[in-house]
């Protein structure tokens, strides 16, 4: 049985209706890797048709150590940025869009040319040629499971990798000159500091989940393209944002970032 398609309609329906469930019913859970990526692009396409825009890029999700540790997966796995999702901030969103608004204080990139597929896998530094900037982000992370750590990774990822929203700040003109694994990250709720990190949490590098990603995408017939953005994943504790938060994510050099909920 293909799984794929009956799992994204009943993933968009459950995104439509803003339903929770416990977990996709058994029958419709993807069993692989290449069907839960499968279940992800019939839902996306879906998602286009519905609100428009178009593709820009892609989020890395399990970057860190406990969330792959809570889902089980020795590996991160990806969801697409849509460009109806997605703003430049400081912005304010609607509290209503969201079942659940998880802030995350993300490093983020865009690409500066197109990533050729190759036999040598790519890492942190020679992925960073193929990149025309670097700049703070913030990924609102949406699901409609009772609980996300129960579900399963294939689950996780046929949902978009539970992607709500993105905001990105400005590009930082010298982030070539930042040490991205000791960088410092402060989010800040309401004008208070809630957590510390640093790039060290991604991967042991933000870097290091850009070229996972760049070495992932053929393995399912993409490629980074000219023009992408990648969110690289919460550099820092998560945040559960309450209606009327407003949330900055602290980059230091590289930037800050906000984002406002409606009250």
């Amino acid at each position: 049985m293909n799984r794929a398609l009956p799992a994204a309609e009943f993933l968009f329906d459950m995104r439509l209706s803003k339903r929770r469930e416990s977990a996709l019913p058994d029958h419709i859970v993807p069993q692989s890797l290449d069907e839960a990526y499968l279940a992800q692009n019939h839902l996306v396409s879906r998602m286009l048709a519905h609100i428009g825009g178009q593709p820009i890029g892609y989020k890395v999700a399990a970057t860190n150590a406990t969330a792959q540790r809570l889902l089980g997966v020795d590996s991160p796995f990806f969801g697409v940025l849509l460009s109806a999702s997605s703003h430049p901030g400081p912005v304010t969103l609607e509290s209503e869009n969201f079942t659940v608004r998880c802030v995350e204080a993300e490093f983020a990139f865009e690409v500066g040319e197109d990533v050729p597929t190759t036999s040598t896998a790519y890492t942190a530094e020679t992925i960073v040629p193929f990149l025309a900037s670097a700049f703070p982000s913030i990924e609102i992370v949406d699901h409609r499971y009772h609980d996300w750590k129960t579900v399963g990774a294939f689950s996780l990822i046929a949902d978009n990798a539970i992607h709500g929203a993105w905001v990105s700040g400005d590009p930082c003109p010298d982030w070539r000159t930042l040490d991205f694994v000791s960088h410092p990250v402060t989010v800040f709720v309401n004008g208070v500091s809630h957590a510390t990190g640093s790039g060290a949490a991604v991967l042991g590098n933000p870097l290091n989940a850009v070229a996972w990603l760049a070495n992932e995408l053929p393995r399912h017939g993409r490629q980074l393209r000219r023009g992408d953005h990648i969110s690289t994943g919460t550099a820092a504790d998560v945040y559960l944002a309450a209606p009327g938060d407003r949330v900055a994510a602290d980059f230091g050099k590289l930037g800050r970032v906000e984002v406002m909920f409606t009250p």
